[in-house]
């Protein structure tokens, strides 16, 4: 936690061989810099360095030169330092480097000298996020001592040379988030010694190459987001090491291989976006702590096995969204006790709410979203769910009826959570390990699909203090209950395109978290109550097309709503709508509303009557006189005159309550 800028004093220590200065910083910035010194200033005397660490120093520089004059320099970190311009060549050729690491230094420009040549004694070269635009040359199948090759969001194009398989001492290499195309070399089973290969996020084609089967030595293999095809290599049952297989968002098809589930050790199975099928191999997947299988051609009932599995089982996050699953969910979930997450969003599973996974202590996220979920949630004393760390619940889009069971949910323990001096972190999956001496952690965040702010939003990483309820388009009735308000912590709430009635509950005013709040497509009535305006994180609010009367409050976040937040209902007025509220301050029975609303028509209604009871009276004293002072003719025009005249008025009423 050192901090401040580095003394000039430092670069005078001309005997030095080792300087040490990185990894000084908070949870949120650097804390060293150089200030006035340049690094050309603080390195340009120490001639005997041997190993430099400036990792995370604020150096917002060039990387000089004279580096490339160092010829003692064992190791150069010079991770997340601003550095910038061009990485001067020279450095890859010092006689003496063994680690060089310049990882994150985003705008930092590298190319590649001519390693054919040189026997490098490299046995390090981290430059993630680097850019080196251009193909890797294929003279680096030269640098023989290399044990980690890291290389990922690099910019990297082309083909991966098959020279890569002369690097027959790599544990580590990590070539993703790149624009390689073109196939896997078959010369990388060579790599006998690899533990971890992550090819992820690129634009390979063809087959994974069958002699994969010779990197036994395997922990992690990540061949995800690219465009791998069928079949997948039957060697690959001999990886027993294997701890992580992504192969998610590749276009393998048919049956997916039941032999993956017969390696122990696995943990992670990725094969989410493809158009895999087959359903009786999943009975064997008591090890993993994360199946995703979303967004392929699985269908069908889950087998018996399935329904009677799961003791002992360290799951963790399992996603079955966007197959075609039917009839019940299976009731050995509720075994599972290390379970976080739950999808099994866009399927067609026909059954009742899961509440007997209430009493897993670890849920935090439940979808159940597009299926044909059906019947009341039970809500009573004795069925006031546990479900003790939810906090993101997904009902919607099924067939749920009568009341809102919102009084079951209302205890939740991450409604309670003081998140404001908490770290931004997101729900995932980490694990340590050892490849060699390098020391690796695999890590795995959950991703989930929910309607917020009126889109469908995919949600790549979950963090770890949001709170969600969304039971919209099912078929609840009745009003929205008071105790709404206890849900203190809620983020986002959405109960639009059900069947509600009653007022908008004014303990809103209490979710003082709420960033999204979506009640439309209902048949609530009343007014908009005021509580709502006081909420100073709400950026999405809706209550269109419901039976809403009288103003629409204003001020805070209520003046940057937009129509189409209270469209569709006939009895509101003000803004944001083109509708004006007329505000009478002397007549008390009518108050700020509009000449459209129902309470209108009947003030407005009775003011005619009493005028015409007015008009009435006078014209009955006109007659009078004229009887006493007029002859019979007369008194019949001013009769005849009379029927005509209160005819007119009541027209004039009639007329009012037809428009």
């Amino acid at each position: 936690m050192f901090s401040g800028q580095i003394p000039f004093e430092v670069s005078k220590l001309s005997q030095l061989s080792s300087l040490g200065l990185g990894w000084n910083h908070d949870s949120k910035k650097n804390l060293l810099r150089l200030g006035r010194l340049s690094l050309t200033s603080l390195v340009g005397n120490l001639t005997l360095l041997e190993d430099l660490d400036l990792s995370r120093v604020n150096i917002s520089s060039t990387v000089p030169n004279i580096f490339a004059n160092m010829s003692n320099l064992r190791s150069l970190y010079l991770l997340d330092c601003g550095m910038y311009g061009e990485f001067p060549k020279g450095i890859f050729m010092l006689p003496n480097l063994r680690i060089l690491d310049v990882n994150h230094n985003e705008d930092l420009n590298g190319s590649w000298p001519d390693f054919q040549y040189w026997r490098s004694p490299l046995e390090q070269m981290s430059l993630a996020r680097v850019n080196f635009s251009r193909e890797l040359p294929s003279s680096m199948g030269n640098l023989s001592s290399l044990i980690a090759l890291e290389m990922p969001s690099c910019s990297l194009s082309g083909s991966i040379p098959s020279s890569i398989g002369n690097l027959t001492n790599l544990i580590y290499l990590d070539l993703s988030n790149n624009i390689l195309v073109g196939n896997i070399p078959s010369s990388i089973g060579n790599l006998i010694q690899l533990g971890l290969l992550s090819l992820h996020n690129n634009h390979l084609t063809g087959l994974i190459p069958s002699r994969l089967a010779n990197l036994t030595q395997l922990i992690i293999l990540d061949m995800s987001y690219n465009q791998l095809t069928s079949p997948i290599p039957l060697g690959l049952r001999k990886l027993t090491l294997l701890y992580e297989l992504g192969l998610a968002s590749n276009e393998f098809e048919g049956k997916f291989p039941i032999f993956i589930f017969n390696l122990r050790n696995l943990n992670f199975l990725d094969i989410s976006n493809n158009y895999l099928n087959g359903i009786k191999w999943i009975c064997n997947m008591i090890f993993l702590h994360v199946l995703d299988m979303s967004n392929n051609n699985f269908n069908g009932s889950f087998p018996e096995c399935l329904h009677n599995m799961f003791y002992g089982s360290k799951l963790r996050m399992i996603s079955l969204r966007g197959n075609k699953f039917q009839g019940l969910l299976p009731r050995s979930l509720a075994n599972c006790t290390m379970l976080e997450a739950i999808d099994v969003s866009n399927n067609q599973f026909s059954d009742t709410f899961p509440s007997w996974l209430e009493n897993l202590p670890n849920l935090e996220i439940l979808i159940l979203r597009s299926n044909q979920f059906y019947g009341k949630i039970l809500e009573s004393p004795e069925t006031n769910y546990e479900f003790p760390n939810l906090r993101i619940l997904n009902l919607s889009y099924n067939i749920f009826t009568r009341n809102l069971p919102l009084n079951s949910f209302r205890n939740w323990n991450a409604l309670k959570l003081d998140k404001h001096d908490h770290p931004l972190t997101y729900i995932h999956e980490k694990q340590y390990f050892n490849v060699g001496t390098h020391h690796l952690y695999y890590y795995y965040a959950y991703s989930m699909k929910i309607t917020n702010k009126g889109m469908d939003t995919v949600y790549k990483k979950v963090q770890d203090f949001f709170t969600a309820i969304d039971m919209s388009s099912n078929r609840f009735v009745g009003e929205i209950p008071k105790s709404i308000g206890d849900l203190k912590d809620l983020n986002m709430l959405n109960l639009s395109n059900n069947i509600l009635t009653g007022h908008i509950p004014v303990s809103l005013g209490n979710l003082t978290q709420l960033e999204s709040l979506d009640l439309s497509q209902n048949q609530l009535s009343g007014e908009i109550p005021s509580q709502p305006t006081q909420l100073t994180f709400l950026e999405w609010f809706n209550v269109s097309y419901n039976y809403l009367t009288g103003s629409i409050p204003g001020g805070k976040q209520f003046n940057t709503f937009e129509t189409s937040s209270f469209e569709g209902n006939l009895g509101l007025c003000g803004n944001p709508l083109s509708k004006k509220c007329w505000d009478i301050d002397s007549s008390p029975a009518v108050f700020n509303r509009s000449l459209d609303s129902p309470r209108f028509h009947f003030e407005f209604g009775w003011k005619i009557v009493l005028v015409g009871y007015g008009f009435g009276f006078i014209v009955g004293v006109i007659i009078g006189n004229i009887t006493i002072t007029r002859k019979d003719d007369w008194l019949k025009k001013a009769f005849e005159m009379m029927q005509s005249t209160t005819g007119t008025i009541m027209e004039l009423e009639k007329g009012t309550y037809r428009n």
